[in-house]
């Protein structure tokens, strides 16, 4: 009897035994079989990672300030104006007459606080915009400047004159409520508009059409600014257009890209900035010189490309690590950048 007991015993532990050892080669197996996982796909990244794209020339220009620039804009193949400052300090407008090579100061376009927004009319008058409801406007391509005061002191983003009579500018209060203001002439207020979510910029076409940018809204008007609808997109912080008629490309601070051909009747998404799978970039300005080729200029220095109207971009070589906010063509096919800390850049793709 005892000897069927050790027997017993026995096989209880040779049993144990067998389950340890099993469960020391499932967990062998297991940690192989990740490395192995691991191994493919790190090869796999590698494989379809490409090379950064190369410039042909960077060109750091002197802009004459450390302040932050914001906005860049070419009126024609000689005028280039530059609008920024320090937020609560100074405003900084800095001017080209030979198409971005060099700058100049605008020692008359003087504000108490920063520019932020810029827009130019039909008939080619600028509009920079800032906090406190300050105005700076030219009439003269920006030789000489006038300051306004809009009267209700918001911090306003974007503005231009849809008419010589009605001019459209729009605020932001911590990306949680936005007011559309329509102003006379001497920037006294028509009407207000305000609305729950925040907004970044107003771009207006022609006396009539106009679209508003912001915290997952697009807007359009068509009637000068009396009513706004929704447009049919969503899904990022939107704040910058680049408009070719009805061709209009758009992107978000979260790094979705928008395009549309028939002035927002409908709307495509070329990048989905929530794609984990794809890299993250924070976008600030986007450039499209055709239907197929584009820029795009991030927060963190970077300048991304395409060459297939959007659907797959690529690195160019880190030039700096400043954010850049802006971006410009220049009639020889050079690009003008702009962002923080008097960052100006003139670059050849």
């Amino acid at each position: 009897m005892a000897c069927i007991f050790e027997i017993q015993a026995f096989l209880f532990v040779l049993f144990q035994c067998y389950l340890y050892c099993m469960a020391i080669a499932r967990q062998f197996i297991m940690s192989k079989s990740k490395s192995i996982l691991f191994l493919f796909v790190l090869i796999l990244f590698n494989s379809c990672k490409k090379d950064l794209l190369h410039w042909q020339k960077v060109q750091q220009l002197n802009s004459g300030t450390t302040n932050r620039l914001n906005n860049i804009r070419l009126l024609n193949n000689n005028i280039c104006i530059i609008a920024g400052g320090a937020t609560f300090y100074q405003s900084e407008v800095v001017r080209s007459v030979d198409g971005g090579y060099t700058w100049a100061a605008q020692s008359d376009a003087d504000a108490p606080k920063e520019m932020y927004g810029m827009g130019v009319s039909q008939n080619g008058n600028i509009y920079l915009c800032g906090i406190d409801g300050d105005v700076l406007h030219s009439k003269d391509s920006g030789k000489s400047w006038q300051f306004n005061r809009i009267g209700d002191w918001l911090v306003y983003q974007g503005g231009t004159f849809a008419s010589p009579d009605t001019g459209i500018f729009i605020s932001t209060i911590l990306q949680r409520q936005c007011t559309i203001t329509r102003v006379d002439s001497n920037f006294n207020i028509i009407d207000e508009k305000t609305f729950l979510f925040g907004a970044n910029n107003v771009y207006m076409t022609d006396q009539n059409t106009g679209y508003m940018v912001g915290y997952g809204v697009v807007m359009k008007t068509t009637d000068r600014g009396n009513t706004w609808n929704f447009q049919d997109v969503a899904g990022d912080n939107f704040n910058c257009m680049d408009i070719h008629g009805g061709e209009i490309w758009m992107c978000g601070y979260n790094g979705s890209i928008y395009h549309t051909t028939d002035g927002g009747n409908n709307w495509s998404r070329v990048r989905n900035g929530n794609d984990i799978t794809l890299p993250r970039y924070n976008l600030m300005g986007i450039l499209f010189k055709d239907a197929q080729n584009g820029w795009a200029v991030c927060d963190n220095g970077k300048v991304i490309y395409t060459d297939d109207a959007g659907n797959h971009w690529e690195e160019y070589d880190q030039f700096t690590t400043s954010s850049l906010r802006s971006i410009a063509l220049c009639p020889n096919g050079d690009l003008l950048v702009a962002g923080d800390n008097g960052g100006l850049y003139r670059i050849t793709p």
